[in-house]
């Protein structure tokens, strides 16, 4: 496998019109030869892996995806390219799945899968289920695209539905909408070579917790190549601007009911949102991956393309 990634990501391959392919179990998006991103369903959560810019290499983290990557941390083993959960949904941890109880996020279908040029969609159809019970259904739209010759965007727009009673959203950290990096692109790690800033001008550990539209990491790729990795909360969300779980060690996540962790609050329910039965919540994310060095005015303008 991590031949083949090498040789899809090579600088030599041949780029091309987007094409897409699925299965029950996976979706597939090429450009020309080269590969762009798979949906993947094969753990409890689904995710994209691999990611990266046009005429880079993959910029997500390989490991448990790929076993032989040389220092390749391995913890949080739920951490798998770009995906989305949460670690309190009605009490059950769909984050990182403790507390023995057997939540999960089920793929049910797929829709839509069409490919033109330089842009690909699909929809997914979900259900967020713990110990059999459907809290939640779910209609996740993707939808990717190559901005110019090194910078490609991927917008996610999630619509949550509660379908078996109220759900509530609980106070934590542990989500929501989240990337976690490659090797090079961390603050901290035997590779880590890489920076943080975000949308009010922080840098680095200033990002972690604070609300703001965007937050980015940047460094160099795996071939030494400078990159940037940018996402971003869209103006019609649930408490924009959010507050950003950003950690040294590669995970960005963004994070709309984490308050009392963000904030170092006693009250554990500052965070807490609760969606009635029947009615349906919807978020929409940006993540933008670019070939180039970190410009604050290039990232602010693709934030402000996103929010109208």
């Amino acid at each position: 496998m991590r031949t083949l990634l090498a040789v899809l990501f090579g600088a030599t391959s041949a780029f091309g019109d987007f094409s897409i392919s699925s299965t029950d179990q996976s979706v597939k998006i090429m450009s020309g030869e080269v590969f762009v991103t798979e949906f993947r369903t094969d753990s409890k959560v689904p995710y994209l892996y691999p990611l990266s810019a046009p005429q880079g290499t993959n910029l997500s983290r390989h490991w448990p995806m790929e076993n032989d990557v040389p220092e390749e941390e391995r913890d949080h083993p739920h951490h798998r390219g770009c995906w989305l959960s949460h670690g309190a949904v009605n009490g059950y941890d769909f984050w990182a799945w403790t507390g023995g109880k057997d939540a999960r996020i089920i793929h049910r279908s797929t829709e839509n899968a069409t490919a033109a040029k330089n842009h690909a969609t699909f929809t997914v159809l979900l259900d967020w289920v713990a110990e059999k019970k459907t809290l939640l259904e779910e209609k996740r739209g993707y939808a990717v695209e190559d901005l110019d010759t090194d910078t490609r965007m991927i917008d996610v727009t999630s619509t949550l539905k509660a379908v078996s009673g109220d759900v509530l959203f609980g106070d934590t950290k542990e989500g929501f909408f989240a990337f976690r990096m490659d090797r090079s692109l961390r603050l901290k790690g035997p590779l880590a070579k890489g920076g943080m800033l975000d949308s009010h001008g922080r840098k680095d550990g200033q990002c972690w917790g604070k609300k703001s539209s965007w937050v980015a990491f940047h460094g160099p790729d795996d071939q030494g190549k400078p990159a940037v990795i940018a996402m971003m909360d869209h103006p019609q969300n649930l408490r924009h601007e959010t507050w950003w779980h950003a950690r040294d060690y590669g995970l960005l996540a963004a994070n709309p009911f984490g308050i009392h962790d963000f904030e170092a609050k006693k009250d554990k329910t500052l965070g807490n949102h609760v969606l009635k039965n029947g009615e349906s919540l919807v978020f929409r994310y940006r993540l933008v991956l670019h070939r180039g060095e970190p410009d604050e005015k290039r990232i602010d303008s693709w934030w402000k393309g996103f929010s109208k």
